[in-house]
């Protein structure tokens, strides 16, 4: 692993599919999601950058429950422009040392730290290229690293599709993952009682 690397997770997002409850605050295993997946991204020993809105404070709550030595908060001002405005908030913070970002997705809970550090040793043989997580069967998913290179067009992204068009149109190292934990998320009640249901999480 290199120190050159951070790992941005935006969790700004409105959870506007919950039917009211707040899927980064859903509990797993008795910990807030929020806190699990960013505590695994910590325990790579990468500098972890959380991108947050204002009228969600107990998702910044979630995060007291972790070290805050390698933690990094950052306000999103315009959280309703969507996930293209979390991304440019947490490339926007990044020290000029950084040289790559992994973007982790908050609400995919199968990604663990073997995952995560897996990925990081990958991207360091090709340091100059995107790597992304594949699932095991080659469906693309999350979580994605970008070299300093595209980090202007990260910032510069808009609306809620996120790096999607840039993804499309670049040459993409594929990096494979058990099941499907690439493209596991959780994004409805429904999905959350399905995969409680399959994993007794």
């Amino acid at each position: 692993m290199t120190s050159s690397l951070a790992i941005v997770v935006p969790a700004a997002g409105a959870s506007s599919r919950m039917g009211g409850r707040d899927k980064l605050l859903e509990l797993v295993e008795g910990v807030p999601l929020l806190t699990r997946q960013v505590g695994r991204a910590l325990d790579t020993g990468a500098d972890v950058f959380v991108t947050l809105r204002a009228d969600r404070p107990l998702r910044g709550e979630a995060l007291d429950q972790l070290p805050q030595k390698k933690l990094t908060r950052v306000p999103v001002e315009r959280p309703q422009d969507g996930l293209s405005a979390s991304l440019a908030a947490g490339i926007r913070a990044l020290p000029d040392t950084v040289e790559a970002v992994m973007i982790l997705l908050p609400d995919l809970p199968e990604i663990d730290t073997s995952d995560l550090s897996a990925m990081i040793a990958a991207q360091a043989m090709a340091p100059a290229r995107i790597l992304r997580a594949y699932t095991e069967s080659g469906v693309a998913g999350h979580p994605v690293i970008f070299p300093r290179a595209w980090f202007a067009e990260l910032w510069t992204l808009t609306g809620d599709r996120g790096a999607g068009a840039l993804l499309r149109r670049a040459d993409v190292i594929e990096h494979r993952l058990s099941g499907n934990r690439a493209i596991t998320d959780l994004d409805t009640p429904e999905a959350w009682a399905a995969w409680r249901a399959r994993t007794g999480a």
